[in-house]
């Protein structure tokens, strides 16, 4: 029963996570293993394994994010920002991705599950300017450079990139524009993942400065 497995993975976290958040994120995985079928969402076919490199690789970064309004950007079918939505109610996340066929399912998926606090988007993510962000979420997005790139218009004065990879590469990091700080690199543990997986935090120097 995937509710059983999902509370014996969140027991292996501090993550504390009531009882009808479990539920929506036990009908989030069943949403999308039945909408994959005919929307090719994710490559990860098996609810059982939806749980873990869906579910536990969005939910541990929850508690290193600062600030109330986040974007997650290249959300392909609401990773991490629905999981993270659910769990951080008091958090708001626009979802932003480029193809109608997701975004549909992100809709549907706010509507299913009742969730106030999420605001599907079609859009590229170069041309979203309509607000700023505490918080720049991606996740399998391309390099990080390619990422401060496209999203440098997104945090507010304040905001951080959130950057979930699965290896930390010290090249990548050391030829970041020299506008951009590194301000904590994070080891993610994943119950029951046999991969590596790392929260890599940054700032430009501008925030940095402001923030200061």
């Amino acid at each position: 029963m995937l509710k059983t497995k999902l509370v014996s993975l969140i027991k292996q976290t501090d993550l504390v996570i009531n009882d009808q958040q479990i539920d929506q994120l036990v009908c989030y995985v069943e949403m999308l293993d039945k909408w994959n079928k005919a929307y090719n969402l994710t490559s990860v076919r098996d609810p059982n394994e939806m749980l873990i490199k869906h579910i536990m690789d969005s939910l541990v970064i929850s508690p290193y994010l600062t600030g109330e309004q986040f974007i997650d950007v290249g959300t392909g079918p609401g990773l991490p920002g629905i999981p993270l939505a659910i769990i951080n109610p008091d958090k708001t996340f626009d979802l932003v991705d480029s193809l109608g066929k997701r975004v549909r399912f992100l809709k549907q998926v706010q509507f299913e599950l009742q969730l106030d606090n999420i605001h599907p988007v079609q859009s590229r993510i170069e041309q979203y300017t309509d607000k700023h962000f505490d918080g720049v979420i991606s996740r399998a997005f391309a390099s990080l450079i390619d990422m401060l790139n496209w999203c440098e218009h997104l945090p507010n004065q304040h905001g951080a990139f959130y950057a979930l990879k699965s290896q930390s590469s010290d090249q990548e990091i050391m030829s970041l524009p020299s506008q951009f700080e590194v301000t904590d690199i994070v080891k993610l543990d994943v119950p029951n993942l046999d991969a590596e997986r790392n929260l890599i935090i940054i700032k430009s120097n501008n925030s940095v400065k402001l923030s200061n």
